[in-house]
């Protein structure tokens, strides 16, 4: 065992060097580093894991991102929104089934139709389950109105992932053009945090071009931002992306999976009671991808709740596992896999960060 390991493990403030250092432990270093990890959730947040029902509402994107499947300019989807019956639908199945929580996701879009129709949505489901289902939206950058609005409607959770914190890299994975700058992602999520939202943010893990030094920046930057939630795993490629062509430059399949893990071990470390979702891209590049994420940090799942007959046409990269499964199988499966990992299901509990609950509670004083 690597002495250094340990030295790190115990400060009370590890930098980016440390960092740095961390994510390149190998072997029984790096299961080192997974079981302190897991040690600090325990102890933290507990070993719980929350359901957050996915409800993928539109795959219409305004963005032309690099990297995305959904992109505006790929014409290979047929292109799609929700009816309201079929959001209702969905979240119903995750009020009866005690999930206590949804997300709605969607491609990018700030059209007067789209935000009306999104509040028109929250007011419906908050009116339906007695507000007792939380909602948690990521529907991309929108005007400080708009995200007022939606909070006012019943919205109180917000996922904006700004994918990569290096500005030179983000201009590397989008186009050149107002449409698609760092600073107005940055803006946002400081708007969201205005707003009152619990604000969550992500990154790829493992991209063309990306360094060591860039991932440890990721994390220094959610600490910095004092985030609640983060969303994050490995990027994957899409052939129907510009990206695409640079796919010689990734990491191996394992290497980015391992990046990951120990992505979501060092946050939980470094932010030890915000909440960590174990997302599906972990799943696509290893089928135990999600379970080595909850054991090392995680406390968030996504089981997906759109109407199956839409999921091909929502996928941001591919070999996206679980497209064709119903709701019950997709519940079923985690639950095991939960329990495979050593935790619970926090059925009926909004799983709110905890992190959020402190800091408001510290700013009323």
């Amino acid at each position: 065992m690597n002495p250094s390991v340990e030295n790190i493990l115990q400060k009370e403030y590890i930098d980016k060097e440390d960092i740095q250092f961390l994510l390149s432990l190998e072997n029984a270093d790096s299961e080192r580093l997974f079981h302190h990890a897991h040690e600090v959730k325990t102890a933290q947040v507990g070993n719980k894991v929350f359901f957050r029902g996915l409800i993928e509402y539109s795959n219409i994107c305004t963005k032309n991102c690099y990297y995305c499947g959904i992109r505006m300019d790929n014409g290979r989807y047929q292109r799609y929104t929700l009816s309201d019956d079929e959001v209702m639908e969905a979240a119903r199945y995750a009020y009866e089934h005690n999930f206590a929580s949804i997300v709605i996701q969607s491609g990018e879009q700030s059209s007067k139709s789209f935000t009306s129709a999104i509040g028109n949505l929250l007011r419906k489901i908050h009116a339906e389950t007695g507000g007792k289902l939380h909602i948690t939206l990521s529907l991309g950058e929108q005007t400080e109105e708009t995200y007022k609005r939606w909070y006012e409607a019943g919205a109180h959770r917000y996922l904006l992932r700004i994918e990569v914190s290096n500005p030179s890299l983000y201009l590397k994975l989008h186009p050149g053009d107002n449409r698609h700058t760092h600073k107005a992602r940055l803006e946002a999520l400081s708007l969201l945090r205005k707003t009152g939202y619990q604000v969550g943010t992500g990154v790829m893990i493992g991209l063309p071009f990306q360094t060591t030094a860039d991932l440890a920046d990721d994390l220094c930057f959610f600490r910095d931002l004092d985030i609640d939630m983060v969303g994050m795993g490995p990027y994957i490629e899409h052939e129907d992306t510009p990206l695409w062509e640079y796919r010689n430059l990734l990491p191996s399949v394992a290497g980015r999976v391992d990046l990951s893990i120990k992505m979501v071990a060092i946050l939980r470390i470094i932010m030890p009671d915000i909440n960590i979702a174990a997302t599906t891209a972990m799943q696509t590049l290893d089928p135990k991808g999600r379970e080595k994420a909850i054991f090392a940090g995680a406390n968030v799942i996504m089981p997906n709740l759109t109407p199956v007959q839409y999921r091909d046409n929502y996928l941001l990269y591919q070999n996206k596992p679980n497209v064709k499964d119903q709701p019950d199988e997709t519940r079923k499966s985690l639950e095991k896999n939960i329990r495979a990992a050593g935790d619970e299901i926090g059925y009926g509990e909004w799983g709110d960060s905890r992190h959020f609950g402190k800091r408001i509670t510290n700013d009323e004083f």
